[in-house]
């Protein structure tokens, strides 16, 4: 069921990790500019269209150009480089921080419920569903404890490619702070059920109620931390007047709270959401002069820019490392499906618990189901994987689960937001 990735020829030319950064802010600066001049896609998913399509090219021309040998060096570099490490012991707590300045706390407070039920039930909903769910798709070829690995691989959302979108195409603010509430906060969540689900794939076994204590440990401790950082990091901004020296303290935050995080035990995306949702309600309105607060949200605005589109890059290029087969590709077909009842499932209940408070529940769940989109997290979790009979077959469906999200849903869903919501547009039109 899978391909074993080939061990790295000593042949493969070698590149250095400048090198490697380089060639792809390059290709992203040449697809990004393209994007500009001919087709004015969102930027992030016109990046991973892009490569997705030299990704294409590259599986056509390479058994006709043996010599080149494409796919080959591109499975080396993800090898050598540890990329999906690197993006999760790193890039992500840049990207989850610089997420967490812009979410309005006053109206995230507002639906803290909403966003509560939806980041651990909705994720623990949701892995249980797809993971049984495709467990018949499989027709139980691939064992069920690695259907729940599937499952958590999916289970967290990532809006961060139409976040724009979202709000250019009028989604009320309320909303708004759900979707981005429940993409921060799910990730910490959902990375610790991913590590409970392979744990009991590759055999160690726990019981439910040792693997419950340990997730609200990680998490709730996650919190905690975040919550003391920033505030130091907090009571240090407000100490001083210096732009340079304040953005230097974020940066410190963000590392030193991961680092921590990481080396007590506890959830580092979610101290790093909590510390960032801080600095950006109370650090930056309380703490800084207007031009130190402009010039610390321009450089993680740019930062955010940047990493987002490396990482959406990225994704394009990570069909080379999947497995083709007529079965996957069946099983991808149904867990593109499965994903999309899932997901509306795993919304419809927590919602329906807590109401959406004061939102109309029917265009909620619409938009947050065709809203839930997978993203770099779950492509990384899965990569991170360790060789198995299935490791192929899993990373092909979460890989088209990916992209079906990313550039169906993505595109559309501008559309469909203005459907659901045009009384809002002719009720402000005749105003």
């Amino acid at each position: 069921m899978q391909r074993i990735a080939h061990p790295i020829r000593e042949t493969a030319p070698a590149m250095s990790s400048f090198a490697f950064v380089s060639l792809l802010l390059l290709l992203a600066a040449a697809l990004g500019s393209v994007n500009h001049l001919f087709f004015r896609l969102p930027r992030t998913i016109a990046l991973m269209a892009g490569s997705l399509l030299l990704s294409v090219i590259i599986l056509i021309l390479d058994p006709l150009i043996s010599s080149l040998a494409l796919r080959h060096w591109w499975e080396n570099q993800v090898v050598i480089k540890d990329l999906p490490h690197v993006f999760l012991n790193g890039v992500l707590a840049f990207m989850l921080f610089a997420g967490s300045l812009h979410v309005d706390v006053d109206q995230l407070r507002e639906r803290k419920w909403a966003v509560l039920s939806l980041a651990t039930l909705g994720v623990l909903l949701a892995t249980a569903l797809y993971g049984g769910g495709i467990w018949l798709v499989f027709a139980g070829r691939l064992p069920l404890p690695w259907c729940f690995v599937l499952g958590a691989l999916l289970a967290p959302t990532d809006p961060i490619a139409v976040g724009g979108l979202l709000r250019e195409a009028g989604l009320p603010d309320g909303l708004l702070a759900v979707v981005n509430g429940e993409s921060l906060f799910n990730d910490g969540v959902a990375v610790v059920v991913f590590a409970t689900a392979l744990d009991w794939a590759n055999g160690q076994t726990t019981t439910l109620a040792t693997a419950g204590l340990n997730m609200l440990a990680q998490g709730g401790g996650g919190m905690v931390l975040g919550l003391v950082t920033g505030y130091l990091a907090y009571r240090a901004i407000r100490l001083i007047d210096d732009a340079g020296l304040e953005l230097t303290i974020t940066l410190a935050l963000v590392t030193v709270t991961y680092s921590l995080a990481e080396a007590i035990g506890v959830s580092g995306p979610l101290a790093v959401v909590v510390a960032g949702l801080l600095t950006g309600h109370h650090a930056t309105r309380f703490g800084m002069t207007d031009l130190s607060r402009q010039q610390v949200v321009m450089f993680w605005d740019l930062i955010d820019e940047l990493l987002n589109a490396v990482l959406f890059l990225l994704m394009g290029f990570a069909l080379l490392t999947v497995d083709i087969s007529w079965l996957v590709l069946g099983a991808a077909a149904g867990g593109i499906v499965l994903a999309l009842l899932t997901r509306l499932i795993s919304v419809a209940i927590p919602t329906t618990l807590v109401h959406l408070r004061r939102l109309p529940w029917l265009r909620g769940v619409a938009v947050l189901t065709w809203g839930g989109l997978r993203g770099g997290i779950s492509v990384a979790l899965a990569l991170t994987m360790q060789a198995s009979p299935y490791r192929g077959a899993l990373l092909t469906v979460c890989y088209a689960v990916v992209v079906f999200t990313i550039l169906v849903q993505g595109l559309s869903m501008p559309v469909l937001i203005r459907w659901l919501y045009k009384d809002r547009a002719i009720t402000a039109v005749r105003r």
